[in-house]
């Protein structure tokens, strides 16, 4: 059957990402691309001091890569990858000045948010004007109706985009957590494409496989880091196909882990200028404060990751 053909992408994916692992590791090393942490973060995250990031850059050349077997048959691919390749490029950016030119900053603010918003603008251009993905969104657990969000369709996009990408990065805190998280969320949208027959199922499912094969290294205790080159580019991938598939909407249950993570941040820095220095986590975003309560680097993985997976079952009872 046609659909287990889609099997081939998750192997491939995999298998490049397992060859480049032993190759990239080394090499980021070599060029003493490591992890900085926080003196007055968490403790026991010190002892990671030295490990290689940009590790991103092994499941994106692997997502890439396998892609483009496909890119010819499957030219709806392009938009998610261009969004995927698009923010981990910007990523790479903010890595490679912080890691490498030793700017503790990375990319300023206004820089980062600009290229975000280039790069966004240029993905609703293509959808819009290039392919017939309808702008209309579908509501979870509501057949047979699609919102049409109007003037705000455009605004909502950018908002949608933008806050997904950042949300995949404050997750991206423990070794494991945001590839282990968007596994779920990247076979949740592959059991969408497959059974719609959207045109993007290969690249779903290559993200699957190299998010993977890339966990090989990245489980805990990791021996490497996606950093901002990672969780940047899967934020692209998850907003992306979402929009492709007409469903962020779905990102609420799907990614809620991501909405968490952000919320935690925002609540925990409010907070504190309101309050005039008080705190309401012990640590944000949110997967530290449970670290600082006991909970170890695994059991957080583990945990973010079953709830993913269950809510991901619920967003299918809901389409």
């Amino acid at each position: 059957m046609a659909e287990y053909k889609m099997v081939w992408p998750v192997l491939i994916a995999f298998a490049i990402s397992v060859i480049l692992g032993p190759f990239v590791i080394p090499y980021l090393r070599k060029l003493k691309m490591g992890q900085t942490e926080r003196v007055d973060g968490v403790q026991s995250h010190l002892k990671k001091a030295g490990t290689p990031t940009m590790g991103g850059v092994i499941f994106l050349l692997s997502t890439v890569i396998t892609s483009l077997f496909y890119i010819k048959d499957y030219p709806k691919i392009i938009p998610v990858l261009f969004l995927t390749l698009g923010f981990g490029i910007i990523g790479f950016l903010d890595d490679y000045l912080k890691v490498v030119l030793r700017r503790s900053d990375g990319l300023m603010p206004g820089q980062k948010m600009a290229c975000q918003i280039v790069v966004t603008a240029i993905f609703a251009f293509y959808i819009m004007k290039f392919t017939d993905v309808q702008m209309t969104l579908k509501i979870p657990f509501v057949s047979g109706y699609e919102l049409n969000a109007g003037i705000l369709t455009v605004p909502l996009l950018f908002f949608v985009v933008i806050g997904t990408v950042n949300g995949v990065n404050f997750t991206d805190g423990l070794d494991g957590l945001a590839s282990s998280v968007t596994i779920m969320v990247a076979t949740f949208f592959s059991v969408i494409a497959i059974a719609t027959k959207s045109g993007i199922e290969p690249i779903t499912c290559a993200v699957v496989g190299a998010l993977m094969g890339f966990l090989l290294f990245n489980v805990y205790p990791a021996k490497i880091f996606m950093g901002d080159t990672g969780s940047l580019a899967l934020g692209g991938f998850v907003a992306g196909t979402a929009y492709m598939l007409q469903m962020p909407l779905f990102i609420l249950i799907i990614g809620f882990i991501y909405l968490l993570e952000v919320v935690s941040v925002i609540l925990q820095v409010g907070y504190f200028k309101i309050s005039g220095g008080k705190r309401i986590f012990k640590m944000a975003p949110i997967h530290h404060h449970f670290e600082l309560c006991g909970w170890s680097e695994t059991r957080v993985v583990a945990v973010f990751s079953i709830v993913t997976a269950i809510l991901c079952m619920i967003a299918l009872l809901g389409v």
